[in-house]
């Protein structure tokens, strides 16, 4: 795990040591174990590098490392399946020098050139130069769980880095992006679902995740292509509940075992959540029985685990983290975030996010991190990507209920009514209603962007919070709206690859890396998620369950207060009374003056009071405001 960056350019007097260094100095948290700068003989190419070092400590896997005298790679992430890859290439005749995935991927790439992607089971973004070729190649792992950002000038120059604040060191561009912004203070949208190289900042792209790019240097043009994707369309309907536990039983314990794979120490979060929980029980199981991939002795590791506490808080999660306490060999570490610690890392928070969050609860995480840190566990395993995979969350209710409705219509009134029997008493989670707006996704979902804008329009009429001058010019620029919500696979695929499960790896990424930490999510293995894209519905949501197959699966290794938990909480702080804080509303109006100052929000939102709500709440848009002022400088 690892910070990169480089300069690609035509005038080889931008391509410079120092210009590299002030590229990777800016991300040192990265990378904190030690750095390296490399230019080419033709002086085109220049490649730095911050190192976090997680497998092969030795200085002979430091980077930007060389091979074959033609390849040299910057390369940030892990590949997990390097030992099954090492030894494939040692029949083959090729000769290694270290014990690092790095070196393992070179010759990978040497062999197959961008068909290694198909093979890695791993989380990436690297850029290799082929001196031989007089090309560079570059590339992202399938599901974007770490980060590439470039800006391009075309016959001048490609610059790169795993920050922004990289791009920014070259260019000294920091062009607020409008569509962005638009888009985000009318309807909170973290993304552009439509094009996912679209960021905050005009002149900053990201490499789209499950892409790869190649750049000619004699051209200096590039072109980007697809390398990944999942199917919607094959479902296996011959596969019975006992054959789906029995695969996935082995795709996910065999996904832990590999994300265990390290020379430093590994540890959990613990959210009490079903998805960590698991984690934890699985690496538990695995230690027990003396299986762990591990480069410590098992029988002496004992597993760390990072937790957040909200006491008296409706939320809080500790009875369920106890639960897996109580039920395994862990030694347990908890932080107490409160609305004080929100105020005062707010901006340092930000600095490293550098794009708007969603919510407080991206404080929580990064004080997870930070108290992984201070227990000198590097690695973290963590439960993201399950609810998108495995149908987590209660909003897709009703887009089950759709796919049930158009299959089987005594199926769907069965499936309807276990729901509404199991969640009748749920005080976390409403039913999902079939409300004006369910029928208008079901019937006119071709209709949602033109429904958007006429809101939009009678808001900014109603309320001119916008800046009038920036409505009008940005008003039209809509992002494509979701019109995923009557299949649940579609739904699925759109959360997991459409952008939505994206953001909230921004967040891990960007929280951990700022603490020197790396996160490993063993529920997004490929083969772990193309396998459960292939069953069907009612294996994922059954009889009022999420995460059916799932609960079934592993019942015997969780608790069973947690396996079978009706509610569902994702990590939420109490945000509404951080909020309520003098010092968050000062912070929140300091912001708004900003935005108006820069001619995003219209004079009169300075009158009015800011709002308090939770994460999940609909509010008057005033963390909105607090984001959005963040970015300007």
């Amino acid at each position: 795990m690892c910070g990169i960056s480089g300069i690609i350019a035509k005038d080889t007097s931008s391509v410079t040591t120092m210009r590299l260094q002030g590229m990777t100095d800016c991300i040192a948290h990265r990378g904190p174990d030690g750095d390296g700068h490399w230019i080419n003989n033709e002086g085109n190419v220049g490649l730095g590098h911050r190192r976090l070092s997680i497998i092969d400590l030795s200085h002979g896997a430091d980077q930007p490392m060389h091979y074959q005298d033609r390849y040299t790679i910057v390369f940030n992430g892990e590949i997990y399946n390097y030992v099954e890859l090492k030894d494939v290439l040692l029949k083959q005749g090729y000769h290694f020098k270290t014990e690092s995935d790095t070196e393992v991927l070179m010759a990978l790439y040497d062999r197959d050139k961008e068909n290694c992607l198909q093979l890695l089971d791993g989380m990436f973004a690297f850029v290799i130069y082929d001196a031989q070729e007089k090309n560079v190649f570059a590339a992202r792992d399938r599901f974007g769980e770490k980060p590439f950002f470039y800006s391009y000038e075309p016959g001048k120059y490609f610059v790169f880095g795993s920050e922004m604040k990289s791009i920014k060191a070259f260019t000294g561009d920091e062009t607020i992006n409008n569509r962005m912004m638009y888009n985000y203070l009318s309807f909170g949208s973290l993304d552009n679902k439509s094009d996912p190289a679209e960021t905050f900042f005009a002149n900053i792209k990201r490499l789209p995740h499950a892409h790869y790019a190649k750049i000619d240097l004699q051209k200096l043009e590039i072109s980007i292509n697809r390398y990944w994707d999942i199917s919607v369309k094959e479902t296996n309907r011959n596969i019975s509940l006992e054959q789906a536990k029995e695969q996935l039983h082995e795709l996910f314990y065999t996904s832990v075992n590999r994300r265990l794979r390290s020379d430093v120490n590994v540890g959990s979060s613990l959210s009490g959540g079903l998805d960590s929980s698991l984690i934890v029980c699985v690496i538990d199981d695995l230690l027990k029985k003396n299986k762990a991939e591990h480069s410590f002795e098992t029988s002496s590791f004992k597993q760390k685990t990072f937790s957040a506490r909200f006491p008296g808080f409706k939320k809080d999660e500790g009875k369920f983290m106890q639960m897996v306490i109580d039920s395994t060999r862990v030694e347990p570490h908890f932080v107490f975030p409160d609305d004080k610690q929100l105020v005062d890392d707010i901006d340092h928070l930000m600095k490293f996010q550098e794009e708007p969050f969603g919510g407080a609860s991206i404080l929580v995480q990064y004080e997870v991190m930070k108290l992984a840190r201070q227990n000198d566990v590097t690695v973290l395993l963590d439960g993201q990507g399950a609810d998108e995979i495995l149908a987590g969350y209660h909003g897709y209710y009703n887009a089950f209920f759709r796919t049930m409705e158009k299959q089987d219509k005594q199926k769907y009134t069965a499936e309807y009514e276990a729901y509404r029997e199991i969640h009748k008493n749920n005080e976390i989670n409403a039913l999902q209603e079939k409300n004006l707006e369910y029928r208008i996704r079901q019937w006119f979902p071709g209709q949602i962007n033109n429904i958007k804008r006429l809101k939009a329009f009678v808001d900014q009429r109603r309320n001119k919070s916008l800046n009038r001058d920036f409505y009008a010019a940005n008003s039209g620029n809509l992002f494509d709206a979701d019109t995923t919500f009557n299949d649940l696979n579609q739904a699925l695929y759109r959360s997991t690859m459409g952008g939505d499960l994206q953001v909230l790896l921004r967040y891990a990424d960007r929280n951990s890396m700022a603490n020197s930490r790396e996160v490993r999510l063993p529920f997004l293995s490929h083969e772990l998620v193309e396998f459960l894209f292939t069953l069907p519905a009612d294996m994922k949501m059954h009889k009022g369950w999420t995460k059916y197959i799932m609960r079934e699966t592993f019942q015997e290794v969780l608790p069973k207060e947690i396996s079978w938990r009706v509610d569902k909480i994702g990590y939420e702080p109490p945000q509404k009374k951080w909020m309520d804080s003098p010092a968050m509303k000062d912070s929140i109006m300091a912001s708004r003056e900003k935005l108006v100052q820069q001619g995003f929000l219209d004079k009169r939102t300075l009158d009015k009071a800011p709002g308090a709500y939770g994460a999940n709440e609909k509010g008057d848009n005033s963390w909105g405001h607090l984001m959005a002022g963040k970015l300007i400088k």
